[in-house]
């Protein structure tokens, strides 16, 4: 019997005791439980705030790509510009080369009929070469041209692009700033 009275008595010791001490381990378990929230919202705000970081470089790698793209063209299209002017000159002096062969020929229709018939052939032959080789010129000039106003345009594009791209990145830092 004296041993059904200790746990009798240590029941009611017991009951004592959490009544004198739940409310505290109430209040200790809500403090554990806020904690908890309070990490769980700091790793959401960390997984949104990886994410931004993860979009920005990808558009940072996006934006360099462009700039890249965009010092390429400006230097195929310098290049291009370039190669026009050489050519230009080259057609000037085939154009000259070409006045200077038909007054060569001029005069010698003047001279020695037999002289002549050689010559004449000789003359057509580097004259038809030559006229070639301006025609050739000027269908490169051509082609030049039409992809020196393709890239101009291009790079245009691009430039465009590349401001529609800026403002956005602006607003993001000043988003990130302001987390």
């Amino acid at each position: 019997m004296l041993t059904a009275q200790k746990l009798e008595k240590i029941i009611e010791l017991e009951d004592n005791l959490r009544a004198q001490y739940q409310a505290q381990l109430d209040a200790k378990s809500a403090e554990i439980e806020a904690h908890l929230k309070k990490h769980e919202e700091q790793q959401e705000v960390i997984a949104k705030q990886l994410a931004q970081l993860t979009s920005q470089s990808a558009e940072a790698s996006a934006n360099k790509r462009v700039e890249q793209l965009n010092r390429e063209l400006h230097n195929r299209c310098d290049n291009m510009t370039a190669e026009v002017d050489s050519q230009k000159k080259r057609i000037k002096e085939l154009q000259k080369n070409l006045a200077e062969e038909r007054a060569e020929v001029k005069a010698l229709k003047q001279y020695d009929a037999a002289a002549m018939k050689k010559n004449l052939d000789a003359n057509k032959k580097k004259l038809a070469e030559k006229t070639a080789a301006n025609a050739l010129m000027q269908k490169t000039l051509n082609k030049t041209k039409a992809e020196n106003a393709e890239l101009q345009a291009r790079v245009k594009e691009l430039e465009a692009k590349l401001a529609e791209l800026e403002p956005a990145e602006t607003e993001e830092e000043t988003e990130a700033a302001a987390a």
